[in-house]
């Protein structure tokens, strides 16, 4: 069966149903109905996902390149890319961060245009981002703008299905780094990253910092251990910040 961890199979009593408590499980939060959530996740198809985007806002900013790296089996197995119209211009601000300008986007088509493609390319596989929610939350923006696009089945822009997300677990395993950054993150780890914030290069650094981290004791090796976790590591990250804030 798919997507559980073990109930202890009660009456409300306390006492077992006689014979079927090994049958009985409650759904595990967050994962892909696609995959059993004792596959060890490094075994699963992960599309680890990069976006460079006109802004910050997902409401009015638009992506204007977008790379998807396939990992499986601790590999890299497929590259793919795609540099978007964003149908406005690239402001100078953005342009200095990753280096797209006007002209190199001119002549490409609009999301619109490759939703279908990039979709397809999401299929099968367990979505991933470094600082997920970012990337995450202009994909969805993006896919529901281009309309039918947002019908799609897909794991990455369905609901209640979450990101692997490597920043949560750099937060977690480097507490005590100064900047928990892509670039600093894969030095540490020894992690190649040539060309930062160029989607590509940063989404196969990205798969291949998590596969590394991947390594350390801290991190379940089942899929739902490891998606469960990591919701915990990010209530908790979350919380914390909320209390220094409100020092």
């Amino acid at each position: 069966m798919r997507g559980g961890t073990d109930s202890c199979g009660c009456f409300p009593t306390g006492r077992h149903y006689p014979g079927i408590a090994h049958l009985l499980r409650r759904p595990t939060v967050g994962i892909a109905s696609e995959f059993d959530d004792a596959t060890p996740w490094t075994e699963i198809p992960i599309v680890m996902i990069d976006t460079e985007t006109t802004g910050r806002e997902p409401s009015t900013d638009r992506v204007i390149e977008l790379a998807i790296v396939r990992g499986q089996g601790g590999q890299v197995v497929s590259r793919n890319a795609w540099l978007i119209n964003p149908g406005r211009p690239i402001p100078t601000e953005s342009t200095a961060v990753h280096g797209i300008k006007d002209a190199d986007v001119a002549d490409k088509p609009s999301f619109t245009d490759v939703c279908s493609e990039i979709l397809d390319d999401l299929q099968g596989a367990v979505p991933a981002a470094y600082n997920a929610s970012f990337d995450r939350t202009f994909l969805l923006a993006e896919v529901r703008r281009a309309g039918r696009c947002a019908q799609r089945d897909v794991p990455a822009i369905r609901d209640g299905v979450a990101w692997v997300d490597p920043l949560i677990w750099a937060r977690h395993i480097f507490a005590t780094a100064k900047s928990r950054k892509l670039t600093e993150i894969a030095q540490l780890l020894g992690v190649q990253l040539e060309h930062a914030h160029r989607a590509t290069a940063d989404a196969e650094a990205a798969l291949q910092v998590m596969y590394a981290m991947g390594k350390d004791q801290r991190v379940p090796k089942s899929y739902g251990a490891f998606i469960q976790e990591q919701l915990r590591l990010l209530r908790a990250q979350d919380e914390a910040r909320m209390m220094w804030r409100n020092r």
